[in-house]
């Protein structure tokens, strides 16, 4: 028993699969470790098509480094268990006292006398689960800043220009970026893709607005409700309702056809870029962190409040990783 429990120790595996590692290597310890270990890979590579959507996610920051870990297995029971959240706190702390910059030379630094990619595997054979690395960002700037949410599910990092940043500004700022998903520090940092995708949007959207509007007046100079017509489904259901008749149904129809047609080839182009334009400059307000309302306050920017707290303080990078939906 003594044997067992010193096993369980070193490897955190299960009470029966000490007893039967212990048996097959006639008590050898040693041998005993690398019986467990190769259980571990054997797990990770028969769970490997198992959907590891749970985990634990943690930042940290010092100095001018700051880094997110986030360690994923099977279910949140695990992704709770104190062993699996220790776990990815020593994973970070390599991390952060490394200052590593890629998941290979994280997966590659050596912990306890393994690599980190074999700890991790090790940890699917402990657990039971598919375990592995889901997320590794990392941040250097003149300072930096990090904060975890309740839960260890979300968790960021913020980096600023200079040094010195104020602990309850650099904090206030982490949890803007935690609770407000920002895709862009500024306007001038959205990818080009993002803002035409954006801008697309909004020219079809204003389009398909101008039409309705035409179509609506349409049927109400015909009248005709518009609301008893906006749709196939709701025309059929009000025609079994007795509240339209077949003809009427097929006179709107016509009118709606007839009328967004005309419209769509007659569209104000320059109409249609102002609305579209507006329609943009609220994403970048909605979207980008430094137009963004500070949440503590309504009536500032993010940009409004740090200039308030240091004099040419900006923000030039961040990073963010939720394992939940936003």
């Amino acid at each position: 028993m003594a044997e067992i429990t010193k096993l369980r120790h070193l490897t955190s595996a299960g009470l029966m699969d000490c007893k039967k590692a212990l048996a097959e290597t006639n008590g050898d310890i040693e041998a005993a470790v690398e019986i467990l270990r190769k259980k571990g890979q054997a797990v990770a590579a028969k769970r490997e098509d198992r959907e590891a959507a749970e985990g634990c996610v943690l930042a940290k920051n010092e100095g001018n480094f700051a880094a997110i870990v986030a360690l994923k297995c099977e279910t949140d029971f695990v992704a709770k268990n104190a062993g699996f959240v220790e776990l990815t706190q020593k994973v970070l702390d390599a991390a952060v006292a490394n200052k590593v910059k890629s998941v290979e030379e994280l997966k590659a630094l050596t912990l306890d006398g393994q690599t980190i990619e074999a700890l991790i595997v090790e940890e699917s054979g402990k657990t039971g689960e598919k375990t592995e690395l889901g997320a590794y960002e990392w941040i250097e700037a003149a300072s930096t800043t990090s904060y975890n949410h309740l839960g260890n599910k979300l968790s960021t990092i913020v980096g600023f220009n200079v040094a010195d940043v104020d602990y309850q500004v650099g904090r206030d700022v982490a949890m803007q970026v935690a609770s407000m998903n920002p895709v862009a520090v500024d306007q001038a940092s959205v990818p080009a893709a993002v803002v035409e995708a954006e801008y697309n949007v909004a020219v079809e959207k204003t389009k398909q607005e101008q039409v309705k509007k035409a179509v609506e007046a349409a049927l109400k100079k015909a009248g005709i409700n518009p609301n008893l017509v906006d749709s196939e489904a709701h025309i059929e259901s009000n025609i079994a309702k007795g509240w339209l008749t077949t003809e009427e149904a097929d006179k709107a129809r016509k009118i709606a056809a007839e009328t967004a047609e005309a419209k769509a080839a007659n569209l104000p182009e320059q109409m249609i870029k102002n609305i579209a334009d507006g329609r943009l400059k609220k994403f970048y307000k909605e979207s980008c962190l430094m137009e963004q309302e500070f949440v503590k306050n309504g009536d500032l920017t993010i940009a409004q409040y740090l200039q308030a707290a240091k004099d040419g303080l900006t923000v030039v990078e961040f990073k963010r990783v939720n394992l939940n939906q936003d």
